[in-house]
Order: C-alpha cells, then sequence, then structure tokens
C-alpha cells in the first residue's frame, strides 16, 4: 500500500474542502499518493458525488455514510461495537480511526470541512516533518495547570480556546525550550475565526458564532510543547497523529446520549492523549502549519444549548484522569484503560455526573474493538 496517510475528514456539507487540500499538496510538491482520504459522512448527504470528487482528484478514498459504516463494521465482525459511533456527531470521526486502524496506516490527520489550507504552508509536509521533529522548541507551563494554545498574543487579544476550563484562566505562564524527538501528535492552528466556546464567543459580543475578533499568521508565535503535566485544548480541525496513540484517542460518544453532552469530543480526547503521552515520555508539537477557518454563521445560542450540558464535567475530567496510573508496562492502551476506570470509580456529585461513567465504559469497548479488529485485519488464514 503506497497510501501512509489517512486524511479523516467530518462533512455535510463543505465535502469541496479536499480540493484545496489535494492542490495544496501539488503545489508543494508532496506526493498526493501517499493520502487516503476517509470522508465520514451521513445517509442523507451526496455520497456519489463526494466519491465522484475524489475520482475526479485522482487521489485514493471511501465515503462512509451512517449505513455503510455499519456494514463496514458488520464485515470484519465487530459490529456490536457500532454504538461507539455516535449518531449526528462530529465524533464520528473515530470511525476514522477505526479505518486507520485496521489498513495499517502509520499516520493519521484530521481535517475540518470548514477549513482551508493556506497557499504558502505546505500543510502535509509541514505535519509529517513535526511527527519526525528532532529540534529545540518552546515549552510552556502555568501555575493552573494549562496552556492556552493563544498564549503568544492573549495580553492582547485576550482568547481562551473551546475548551479551556475556565477555573484555570488568567494563568500565570512560564516558558523555557526543550528538545523534542518523539512527537506523536502534530496540532496546527488556525487564522481567521477563532475557536472559541458560546460562553466566550456571546462575551465577545457575537451572535452568529464566530466571535468579533479574528486572528492572523501575526498571532502566533514558535511551535511549543506544553510540559509535561500541563494540559492544553487539542482541536481536530487541522491535527497529525501517529497510529500508535490511536488506543488513547477515541472521540467519545458525544451527542448520541441521555444526557445530551456534546461538543468535547476532541477536547476530551486530547486531555486523554496529552495524559498518555506524558506517561510514555511522548510530545505533542503545537502550532504549525495553519489553516484558515471559516466558520459558516449560526446561532450561538445553539451552540450554547449544546455546550451546557457538558461545561461543569470540563472543569472536573482532567483532574479526575491526572492521577490514573497504569499498572505494569506502560501503553496507550494501558493508559487509556486507567483512565477509563477513573472516570468508572469517580464520585462525580455535579451535573450530569454520570456521563463520566458512561464515558469510560465506551472507553473499555473501545479498546476491546481495537484488539478484535486488529486481529481479524491480520488473521493469516491457515494451511489448507
Amino acid at each position: 500500500m503506497s497510501e501512509d496517510v489517512c486524511v479523516i475528514v467530518p462533512t455535510i456539507r463543505e465535502y469541496e474542502c479536499v480540493r484545496s487540500y489535494v492542490a495544496n499538496a501539488e503545489r508543494h510538491g508532496f506526493d498526493t499518493d501517499r493520502l487516503e482520504f476517509v470522508l465520514v459522512t451521513e445517509d442523507h448527504c451526496p455520497t456519489a458525488e463526494m466519491a465522484a470528487m475524489l475520482d475526479d482528484l485522482g487521489v485514493a478514498g471511501e465515503v462512509f455514510d451512517g449505513s455503510r459504516r455499519e456494514a463496514w463494521l458488520a464485515e470484519r465482525g465487530v459490529g456490536e461495537y457500532d454504538h461507539l459511533i455516535p449518531a449526528r456527531s462530529h465524533a464520528q470521526t473515530s470511525f476514522g480511526l477505526l479505518y486507520l486502524w485496521a489498513h495499517d496506516h502509520p499516520y493519521g490527520v484530521f481535517i475540518d470541512d470548514d477549513t482551508r489550507p493556506h497557499d504558502d504552508v505546505d500543510f502535509f509536509g509541514t505535519h509529517l516533518r513535526n511527527l519526525h521533529a528532532d529540534r529545540t522548541v518552546e515549552s510552556v507551563r502555568s501555575d493552573e495547570g494549562w496552556v492556552n494554545v493563544l498564549y503568544h498574543e492573549a495580553d492582547d487579544h485576550g482568547l481562551y480556546p473551546r475548551g479551556y476550563p475556565y477555573a484555570a484562566m488568567d494563568e500565570r505562564v512560564e516558558t523555557g525550550t526543550t528538545h523534542v524527538d518523539s512527537v506523536v501528535a502534530s496540532q496546527g492552528l488556525w487564522t481567521n475565526v477563532p475557536d472559541l466556546d458560546a460562553v466566550r464567543i456571546l462575551m465577545d459580543g457575537d451572535l452568529q458564532g464566530q466571535a468579533e475578533t479574528r486572528l492572523t499568521a501575526a498571532d502566533f508565535g514558535p511551535d511549543f510543547v506544553a510540559e509535561p503535566g500541563q494540559y492544553l485544548t487539542v482541536c481536530s480541525m487541522n491535527l497529525a497523529f501517529r497510529r500508535e496513540v490511536v488506543p488513547a484517542f477515541y472521540q467519545l460518544p458525544m451527542d448520541d446520549n441521555e444526557w445530551s453532552v456534546g461538543r468535547f469530543d476532541d477536547i476530551w480526547s486530547g486531555v486523554f492523549l496529552k495524559r498518555a503521552a506524558d506517561l510514555l515520555g511522548k510530545q505533542i508539537l503545537t502550532g504549525d502549519p495553519l489553516c484558515r477557518h471559516d466558520k459558516a454563521p449560526r446561532s450561538t445560542f445553539d451552540d450554547l444549548h449544546n455546550e451546557v450540558a457538558g461545561l461543569e464535567l470540563n472543569e472536573h475530567l482532567w483532574k479526575l484522569v491526572d492521577g490514573a496510573e497504569p499498572t505494569g508496562e506502560v501503553t496507550y492502551a494501558d493508559a487509556f484503560a486507567a483512565m477509563a476506570d477513573a472516570l468508572i470509580d469517580a464520585e462525580a456529585d455535579y451535573r450530569n455526573g454520570d456521563f463520566l461513567a458512561h464515558v469510560g465504559e465506551y472507553m473499555h469497548d473501545w479498546l476491546a474493538c481495537l484488539d478484535e479488529l486488529q486481529s481479524v485485519e491480520r488473521a493469516v488464514p491457515a494451511d489448507d
């Protein structure tokens, strides 16, 4: 298989964003034969047109609506785990992780369909170089245990990204340098519309779900890592990662649950990934490549309604998993299982606290599904 980069795009509207990313690869000499696109969509969406676009571009790829996802899982003997992929949720990107896992792609890239690469930035090349980085970069920590990924110009714009705990605001930031040579995730940031939650968008005076403040490349400094023991928001709209992290990177049963908790799929999976990376001595590099975020106008109050069920949980979840310690040899799966147990055992006496135990149970199912899927995909027929 020549395709070693699985590009996962959740989309119901702007699937033609793929054209921009393929054009960017061609412009910068990145071999598009290395790319396989997985478009994760819904049954009511134009799947035939999406597949035709991939053919027209001459790139490998598959289009999976809900029915095709169910069939794919069933064909591989893991249909009992179809509950892991929530209905009508951005967290359906978890299916892309299963596809990557089954097909042994060494690298994955998450792209949201309301983003576009900057013409002068080698999008895929920069992400892959980051995953192979062997250099000195800026290291960041704060007295609150959280790093604001927009910290470089935060004194001017005052922004905190979606998912940053409110209790960790007004932090004191300290920077240094560190050597990176074990990068497992490359988080690119975004110009134009900042990635904020609804409360912060309202505070910025915008009722159309975007925020009045806009970001340019000048608002970002050099690439950096959050120091061990520090957390940061991980946004999946522009993110590359190594296959090895998939056991600790499930995007969670968001939206499709009795508590109506949604919009924290990439945020919480990022918390889990950072804890696992710290335990294994790995690094998440944040900064380039930048992309342009062209978020479409929509009601800020609709977003607030979708986020409010999980806001209090978000203030506590990272503290619960921060103390999770696997026993014996540390692997991503062991680290993830320990975090799952911490959520199941937590005395979550706050709004929708029972959802955390629900998440923990799904995390264990995720690990079981990966084990079964890998054994199916790698099974060797017996000799006659």
